[in-house]
């Protein structure tokens, strides 16, 4: 492994913390749900649907790698919820997440009695249950049965949506697929049930029958009555543990807030002159959201963002060593001061003053009656273009004659990005960010960035020929493509919002730009956007650059003129870089 794929390994590690493994264990688990209600719909066709249905299904999950990842998941996932149960001191008032912990709890009391009927008896005592003896135990026996199997339904299927919500809300494609998810989550559900009616109706039915009952009902599907005492012996265990154990998380939470008291207070101090007394224990974010002050967290606490920032005033020396994640986090953003910290990760154990680098009036209001976006994490390719030698233009010319070419400038350059998929966003002075992969994907939009230069210089060339009688010298131009993770959203103050992006993949983007000059080039892009894009491994130079703010050196591509490019470069071609 080298030391570049090292250290990618590493920060991929450190990145890694509790949420992101309750997200994947809750994936797993959801999509085994998902095919259990698939399964259950086939209930509307036919008995004999519903057993070839069960069939795929059990032959994917009973797969042994995927039983063991499976069960892994139900492990995990139901021990974090009693963890968070434990862990989570503050929940804001506007959020799912209280909703979400209450209904993931009930889940296990709500559906052990399935379990321990179906795969517990069958491990025991090897009784083969399936969908006829599933649902006549249900239909043929007490009432209450059916609505405790519908409510574990609901309740599973609802606190999966929520945490698909959380996760999908940050992505590109979610406000425009939410409509279809939205449906999908209210008919799958309601087929879901229909199918569980219909079979269940249909296996009374045939239950009327001796020679079914003799084929469905034997002791070898069903078995004995001391087998069936046993498994209800085991099911009301199960859920005494469980209340148990649940009940000893909540005073293991008294406790802790006991001890937290008597541990001492702690004296916050915001740079607004609020102060307020907390318990140690809580992180300043959870502090402030028990006090009501408000606080910038875009993310909801989650060290997904660094919105909550604050920068501790005196020393920070007798702060607790940010965790594994904040540490991530504080990379990323290329924090290297240890007086600023995530207030969602610091829990100060003595006084604290800080400030708060993000205050909460900055987050977009209400325009045109909706509310904007307080930002979307997604992948962009960011095009960098400035204009060359427009200093010493400006010396020369009056001012409204600058003007003129410079706009005649960004116009051709604006054209060019508009033609190939992209959106001119921000225009600073003769420069211009255009960004591509707004509404396609990350190939895509490499390829479009890379076309946009090459019609870019097209653009730039005619509109020499045009002013060749007017100029000395040609309208020069440098190009930086660069693509990655960035938060797209609005940005400014009342109605002074502009919508932009924000990240690291941008300023690299910028930097690349300002590098053309000592490199002596036209076009930089960096090796990432061209692998993406698919271009010929052979066909532009490349380099080894080092960009300011980057521990590492990064690879680009460069092309002496975009015409060069142009000629070049042909997608599909040869090995990819």
């Amino acid at each position: 492994m080298t030391p570049s794929m090292s250290h990618r390994f590493r920060t991929t590690l450190r990145g890694i913390g509790v949420r992101q493994v309750r997200l994947v264990c809750g994936i797993i688990l959801f999509s085994y749900l998902l095919s259990h209600f698939l399964n259950h719909a086939l209930g509307n066709i036919s008995l004999e649907a519903l057993a070839a249905g069960v069939g795929y299904h059990l032959v994917f999950w009973q797969f042994l790698p995927v039983a063991v990842l499976f069960y892994a998941a139900v492990l995990t996932h139901g021990g974090l919820g009693v963890w968070a149960l434990y862990q989570r001191r503050q929940f804001s008032r506007t959020t799912l997440e209280p909703l979400q912990l209450l209904l993931g709890l009930s889940i296990p009391a709500l559906i052990f009695s399935h379990i321990a009927g179906v795969r517990i008896g069958h491990v025991l005592y090897g009784h083969e249950k399936l969908y006829p003896q599933v649902l006549y135990s249900y239909w043929a026996g007490p009432s209450w049965r059916i609505w405790l199997m519908s409510a574990a339904l609901l309740t599973s299927w609802t606190h999966g949506c929520i945490g698909l919500h959380f996760w999908l809300r940050l992505k590109p494609f979610y406000r425009r697929a939410a409509p279809w998810l939205l449906a999908c989550a209210v008919l799958i559900p309601a087929l879901a049930l229909l199918g569980f009616y219909r079979g269940g109706r249909d296996v009374v039915s045939a239950s009327a029958t001796p020679q079914w009952r003799a084929e469905n009902l034997s002791v070898r599907q069903m078995g004995v009555p001391s087998e069936q005492a046993s498994l209800e012996l085991i099911m009301n265990g199960f859920l005494i543990g469980y209340l148990g154990l649940l009940g000893a998380a909540l005073v293991a939470r008294g406790v802790r807030a006991l001890n937290e008291r008597r541990g001492g207070m702690v004296t916050l101090s915001y740079n607004n002159g609020r102060i307020i007394r907390v318990p140690k224990g809580l992180s300043v974010l959870e502090a402030s959201q028990r006090n009501n002050v408000p606080h910038a967290s875009t993310c909801g606490g989650r060290a997904r963002c660094s919105t909550c920032r604050i920068r501790v005033i005196g020393d920070p020396g007798g702060l607790p060593a940010p965790s594994p994640r904040e540490a991530f986090v504080l990379a990323q953003v290329g924090v290297e001061d240890p007086s600023i910290r995530l207030a969602c990760q610091l829990r100060p154990t003595h006084d604290l003053s800080f400030f708060q680098l993000f205050m909460p009036n900055l987050t977009p209001g209400e325009r045109g009656g909706q509310r904007s976006g307080i930002g979307q994490e997604r992948y962009l390719v960011s095009l960098f273009v400035d204009m060359r030698g427009s200093t010493s233009l400006a010396e020369k010319r009056l001012p409204f004659d600058v003007v003129f070419i410079v706009n005649r400038f960004l116009g051709a350059v604006s054209q060019a990005v508009l033609s190939h998929g992209g959106q001119p966003n921000q225009f600073v002075g003769d420069g211009m960010l255009a960004l591509f992969g707004l509404a396609v994907d990350p190939q895509m939009a490499c390829r479009q960035a890379i076309e946009a230069a090459q019609a870019i210089a097209t653009n730039i060339a005619e509109l020499n020929s045009v002013l060749s009688h007017d100029l000395q010298d040609p309208i020069g131009f440098g190009i930086g493509i660069h693509g990655g993770e960035v938060i797209v959203g609005e940005i400014g103050y009342r109605d002074h919002m502009v919508f932009t992006a924000l990240g690291d993949a941008v300023n690299v983007a910028s930097r690349l730009q300002d590098m053309t000059k000592t490199l002596g080039c036209q076009v930089i892009i960096s090796a990432d956007v061209y692998a993406r894009a698919g271009l010929a491994a052979g066909m532009l130079p490349q380099h080894e650059v080092e960009i300011r703010g980057r521990a590492e050196p990064m690879r680009v591509r460069t092309a002496m003129d975009a015409v060069e490019l142009a000629r070049q470069t042909r997608p599909g071609e040869g090995d990819v870089a």
